[in-house]
Order: structure tokens, then sequence, then C-alpha cells
């Protein structure tokens, strides 16, 4: 039997191989770990913003300046530094972008975290400091947000000022953004349903080439070559069942003694496929998309009385399509009635290169619609797409969330300047990290400054005098130039829900490495 420990010797609790990393050597580790992070995508931040190529162990490349994308990329296993990749995954998921502005906050209130530490502020001074300083940041985006009902023209600036900078090539952030709020706008009734937008990429063409589709875009190639390609006022069937000869559930042999015996089994295999050809025509069906697999007879026979089919359809696309034209899913071909069939305007087949893509428009319920992209490259239609993406969801943000604010780091200015002047009714030690949140939103316009090619000090100060004076002053960037001026006139917003979400999230995340002083890990 073990002897119990006597009073003053050590008891061990902790397995030999378990790592224990204790105080400021834990807190200095944490924060580092997450101020490198915020570093990494610092310098992409804004409309000259620069580019990341990130190459995996396999080769593949990315190259983007969307910072969700770069923390996702990035293979990172350091748990404080795991946290700041939530922070921009979160909004990234909430309003869709602002993921590096969440990113580049959270490193500096950790900066500022780690300096009020080294002057002996308790951890939890600065944690409930943070928390007020963030209601006040709160309630002053509120305050500033734009009065009035947001209108397209507003749309389309929130959808330029999100994508300028994000590789939308020769043709420019505004016709895209144009077709993003169209996009929007064509999906909007009661709410956004931002599910009913997709965005679909194919390379080969310039950038202005890129369309709205009124439709669906399917991958899937038709099942027989001599398929019509353009099919107008089409009736839609979405089939969930295998066009192919039933296979029995038990195994068995045949013997077969005569040729007649033979031509009788292959007469009747023939007869089924035939059978399933004539359910469709006579069905009155023009076009079909099935999820499971065609005989290459049951093709020739539909090719011949000119109906188009599609095969191996997934199960999500086959839905949307269904869902877009007003068909219902049948999952026995005997079962299919005229009720079950609906409609499309048209559905034509394009071959691009060596794809063929089919384009479903005009559905008889067609409120899902596609932005059909087009790219010369494969890594510039990736960066157009996600751009795309970023726009079509900081509309959907504008419209549902909260209204717009002025962009070009200007709100960080006046959220700056709000906490500062309510700082001096914070008692305590606590106020120290009020004003260090403050001065940690610095960093938003100061880096959009550094980016644009300014001294950031100097637009700092010319940003404060601005905001003093005008009540509203931003860093606009024009041609290779950058110039502090008023971002409304200049027709540069950002959602006010991704301000609120990436100050929500920043300060949760600076907060709880703050507070971590033990960390114990075990191999």
């Amino acid at each position: 039997m073990s002897q119990p420990a006597q009073r003053g010797q050590p008891m061990f609790i902790l397995a030999e191989d378990t790592e224990r990393t204790q105080g400021d050597d834990a807190q200095s580790s944490n924060i580092q770990a997450g101020k490198a992070v915020s570093n990494t995508v610092r310098s992409t931040l804004g409309p000259r913003g620069m580019d990341k190529m990130l190459v995996s162990d396999s080769g593949d490349v990315v190259i983007t300046n969307d910072g969700a994308t770069i923390l996702e990329e990035m293979d990172i296993e350091h748990p404080a530094a795991q946290m700041i990749v939530e922070v921009s995954s979160t909004q990234e998921e909430e309003v869709g972008d602002g993921t590096t502005t969440a990113a580049v906050l959270s490193g500096e209130l950790l900066s500022r975290a780690e300096d009020l530490l080294d002057d002996d502020v308790h951890p939890t001074a600065i944690v409930e400091g943070y928390h007020e300083a963030s209601r006040i940041a709160q309630e002053t985006i509120d305050e500033h947000v734009v009065d009035g009902t947001v209108d397209d023209e507003q749309l389309t600036q929130v959808a330029v000022t999100s994508m300028t900078g994000k590789g939308t090539g020769d043709i420019g952030a505004e016709p895209l953004a144009e077709t993003v709020v169209d996009a929007i706008r064509m999906v909007e009734t009661d709410g956004v349903d931002r599910d009913s937008v997709d965005v679909r990429t194919q390379k080969g063409a310039s950038s202005s080439a890129t369309e709205l589709i009124e439709g669906i875009i399917s991958e899937e190639e038709p099942v027989h070559e001599n398929m019509p390609t353009n099919v107008e006022d089409a009736s839609i069937a979405v089939l969930d069942v295998d066009l192919e000869v039933r296979e029995s559930n038990i195994d068995a042999e045949y013997n077969v003694s005569s040729v007649d015996q033979l031509n009788a089994a292959l007469d009747a295999e023939a007869n089924e496929l035939r059978e399933y050809a004539d359910t469709l025509i006579d069905s009155g069906v023009d076009v079909a998309f099935i999820t499971g697999d065609v005989d290459d007879r049951v093709g020739s026979s539909l090719a011949t009385e000119d109906v188009l089919a599609f095969e191996s359809v997934s199960d999500d696309e086959a839905e949307s399509i269904a869902r877009a034209t007003g068909s219902s899913l049948v999952g026995t071909i005997d079962d299919l009635e005229a009720d079950d069939l609906g409609s499309a305007d048209r559905v034509r087949v394009e071959k691009f290169g060596e794809d063929e893509l089919a384009f479903i428009e005009g559905g008889s319920n067609a409120e899902a619609v596609t932005v059909f992209v087009r790219g010369g490259t494969d890594h510039f239609t990736d960066e157009l797409e996600r751009a795309l993406n970023d726009g079509l969801d900081v509309v959907t943000a504008a419209i549902e969330k909260g209204g717009v604010v002025a962009g070009a780091g200007a709100i960080e200015i006046a959220i700056a300047d709000a906490i500062r002047q309510e700082a001096a009714s914070v008692t305590g030690r606590k106020q120290l990290a009020v004003e260090a949140f403050a001065d940690a939103l610095d960093v938003l316009p100061r880096t959009l400054a550094t980016n644009a090619g300014m001294d950031p000090i100097d637009a700092l100060v010319e940003l404060r005098s601005t905001h003093d004076s005008n009540g509203i002053a931003g860093i606009i960037v024009e041609g290779q130039n950058g110039r502090v001026t008023d971002p409304l006139e200049a027709g540069v917003l950002d959602p006010a829900a991704v301000k609120r979400e990436a100050i929500e999230s920043a300060t949760e995340a600076a907060t709880m490495i703050t507070r971590i002083d033990d960390v114990i890990s075990a191999s």
C-alpha cells in the first residue's frame, strides 16, 4: 500500500510527458501567437492590400488576399493562434466579409493587452475594460448608420467597397457590383434568400464575360451526343432513379439452351429499356435530370425523340433544379405524372473548351439565380468567385442586418473618438484598458493608409483632425494615391453588421486569450 505524501513533499498529479507553461510565460506565448497570425493578413487589408501565395504539401497553389481563405489554408497548430482563425471563420459565416478586419483588430487588442500586463494591470481589469469599450463601440456604430432605407445605389457602393482590390480584373468592381445587386434583388421577397444565389466559374474568357443567369447551371453533360442542345419552353422532369436493366437482389443462374431463349431474354431487356424511354416521352418530358445511371439504349431512344437527358446529377443539384423549375422529385418512373413536371423558358447546352455546361433558365419558380464567372485562369476565377461571394454576402447583410455606415476607416475613427470621450468616466485601472481599446482601433485606418502608400502617422493625424471638424473622415484610394475625405461622398460604404461582428468577435478572442495564465499539454 502506498504511503500518503508527507507534509512539505511535492505531489505529482500530471503525467511525466506533460508540459506546463504558467504565468507571464503562458500569457506572452499566447499573445505572441495571436499577434503573429494577425500580422500575417495585415498587409492584405483594403483596396491596395497585397495578395498571399499559399502552397500546400502536395503543390496546390492558392493566390488570394481574402483573410478567411488565407487563415483557413495555413497550417496553424498553436491553440491561441487557432482562436484568431476561429474569429475569421465566425466573421465569414455570420456576415461574409470583414475577416481581415476582425483578425487585425484581434491582434492589436492583444498587443495593447500585452503592454498593460507589463504595467501590472490585472487581466480581469483588461477584460472588463475591453468589454466596456466594445459596448461603447456598438452604440457608436448604431448612431452612425446612414438614415433611410438602403437603395440600389448604396448597395452597389457596398459591393464595390467589398470587392475592390479582390482580383476583379479588367472589368473592375462596379459592373460586378451591379450584377451582385441584381442577383440579390431577384431572390428578395420578404427577405433575402442568399442560398438561392449560386456562383459558378468557368475559365476561358475575360472577366468582362461574367453574366447573371436567371436560373441554374449544371456541369452534367447530355447522355447522348445526338440529343438537342437548345430546348425552348421546356417541360422538366427530375428523377431519382436508374434507367438501366433491373438487377436481381439474389444470386441466380439461368441456363440458356437455345438461341430462341437468348433472343427472348435480350428482347425482354430491350423492352424494359424501351418502356423507360416511352414513359418519359409519353409524359411530355422535354428535358430530364436523372440522379442515377442511364443505359445507352435509353439515351438513344430519347435522342431519337429530341428529349434532352442528363445522368448522375447530384442530389443537391437535383433538389435545386426541382425547386427552380417547380418539378417534383420522383423516385419511381412509373409514378411520373403531368403534375410532377416543371418548366423552364429555356434549357441550353454550351461547350467551353472541353467542358459542357447546361443552363436551365427562367424556371416556373425561378427564384434561383447564378452568377456565371469567367476568367483566364483557374487562380483568377477562384479569386473572383471569392470576391463575388463576399459582395453577395455584404449586400445581403446591408439589407437584412441594420443598414450601412461610412467605410474607409471612418467608422473606426468615430468609435475610437467616442470611446476616448467616455473613458474619463470609467474608474480604476479599467480606464487604461478602455483607452487601449480605442488605440487598438487606430490600427485599421493606419493599416489602410500604409497599404495605400501613405504615411500612417500623418494620415492618422489628418483623419482625427478632419473627423473633429467635419464629423466624418476616411482614407479614399484614387488610382495610386490615397487621400483623407468624406467616404459617404466618395461612395465608400460598409454594412453596419460587418463592423458590429468584427468588434464583437475580436473582443471575445482577445479577452479569452488574455485571461489564460496556464497552458498544460501532453504528448
